[in-house]
């Protein structure tokens, strides 16, 4: 007779709880996922599918701009917002159909309810009570908000991609990648946008030569940005909102008037009311679930993967995690995750893509040379677009290896994760050089350039080829 119900509980089942839990099942494990929510996950269902959807969308603004050049004539058009979230929708439950599948194919139990910890082997949901040798815990990470005055009026990323209509006017409070992101995408589709961000500037962690005019770019393109602001109270008005600010160039405080507030001013592991302190799991001061580099916590039989972990949190990581996991504790094949070089992308307009060290980064560890291009790219030369691409390439002096590859434009993200396998390998500058082009593209210019930027030009405005 079995010791436990199963072999392994996971809870959540998002893009690493899955992972984890299919893999294990599929190696002949008994395993139970518990979900409170849909199958997929914050990436597939509140975050980096449906939301690159609507980027997808409201790049035709621009596209349709741009036809005239080329000898189109698109007449006028027209945008309905509704139609974009239900084709969204139509997706997102495909998605988790295929996801349901995987796990039924998988001999995976779906356990429907909230998870909660009883003791270390025993898993509560809704009520009933269902027991495991091992317990992952893979329940990602939520919207985090400060606790202000009228907070409650606002929305998070959640909501604004289920918005009935589009508002007039929207604020955006966050300069992270979500906020910069929604602020394009709102944008592009016609909505007045400003963000407030209480840095100097916004993606803080980026490379400068990337944040900065990726900023300019987007107040050209209309969106207001309130640097070093604060919000200090959100108020109901008879025709939306009023906002309370205070710092930067306000004196004194001054109201703000919009129809919709979005807060994107970070997450937070969604690691509450699961019981993991009472059964002794350690978890730091953010909440996040301490874990070493097997992902297992202070309690030898339970592990945690993904962005509860606050590691790395990035959909693909928390896969590697959830396989990593798997591999070492049901397929007799020990597997750590490897943090370094990882690539990542913001899909704002235009985008990001970057890999490796940051500038700042890579001259804390020595000295380095860089390498910056900056240009029209090909497309807008007929469209008239003014829109620049931003290409970077950081080499450690000594060792002549490639340590960090930046770009800014729409096909960066796409051209990163090819580089990233490059950056993975070790590759050098001379082998950059060595590397022949595809003529013409944009990508190509990661393998021409060749004049080193002078030690005292540190300016994105003065490092041009």
């Amino acid at each position: 007779m079995a010791k436990y119900d199963y072999d392994l509980i996971t809870l959540g089942a998002g893009s690493g709880g899955v992972r984890a839990t299919r893999l294990a099942g599929g190696y002949g494990a008994k395993v139970a996922v518990v979900e409170n929510s849909r199958v997929g996950g914050t990436c597939v269902m509140r975050g980096c599918v449906p939301k690159k959807l609507l980027v997808y969308g409201a790049h035709f603004a621009e596209d349709f701009e741009d036809a005239k050049g080329f000898g189109w004539n698109t007449g006028s058009t027209t945008f309905d917002w509704s139609r974009l979230i239900r084709n969204k929708d139509a997706e997102l439950n495909r998605l988790e159909s295929i996801y349901n599948r995987i796990l039924r194919d998988n001999n995976v139990d779906l356990l429907i309810g909230r998870g909660r910890l009883l003791d270390a082997h025993t898993v509560d949901v809704d009520g009933k009570s269902y027991t495991a040798e091992k317990i992952l815990i893979a329940v990602g990470g939520w919207p985090s908000m400060p606790d202000i005055p009228g907070i409650e009026h606002v929305i998070s990323s959640n909501e604004a991609l289920d918005l009935e209509t589009l508002p007039r006017r929207i604020v955006i409070v966050g300069g992270g990648y979500i906020a910069v992101e929604f602020a394009g995408i709102f944008n592009a589709l016609g909505v007045e946008v400003t963000e407030i961000i209480r840095a100097g500037d916004i993606l803080r962690g980026f490379d400068d030569d990337m944040r900065e005019p990726l900023a300019a770019e987007m107040e050209n393109k209309g969106i207001k940005i309130l640097r070093e602001t604060v919000v200090r109270s959100i108020e109901k008005t008879e025709n939306g909102y009023s906002l309370r600010l205070a710092g930067g160039a306000i004196a004194g405080g001054e109201d703000l008037e919009t129809d919709l507030v979005m807060y994107a001013t970070g997450r937070a592991p969604n690691s509450k009311n699961l019981g993991l302190e009472d059964v002794g799991v350690e978890l730091n001061k953010k909440g996040a679930v301490v874990v070493d580099e097997w992902s297992k916590t202070s309690v030898d039989n339970i592990f945690a993967v993904g962005d509860v972990t606050d590691r790395v949190n990035l959909t693909p990581v928390a896969i590697a995690e959830g396989r990593a996991f798997t591999e070492t504790n049901f397929n007799n094949n020990p597997m750590t995750m490897d943090y370094e070089n990882i690539a990542s992308a913001v899909f704002s307009q235009p985008a990001i893509g970057s890999i490796g060290l940051t500038e700042g980064q890579a001259r804390e560890k020595g000295e380095i040379d860089v390498y910056i291009s900056r240009f029209r790219a090909m497309k807008n030369t007929l469209s008239g677009r003014d829109e620049r691409t931003v290409m970077k390439l950081i080499v450690d002096r000594k060792s002549d290896r490639v340590v960090g590859c930046h770009m800014l434009g729409n096909e960066g993200p796409e051209i990163m994760q090819a580089l990233a396998i490059a950056l993975k390998c070790g590759a050098t500058k001379a082998q950059f050089d060595a590397t022949i082009g595809i003529h013409p593209t944009a990508a190509e210019e990661f393998v021409t350039m060749r004049e080193k930027r002078p030690e005292h030009e540190k300016s994105w405005g003065r490092s041009i080829n």
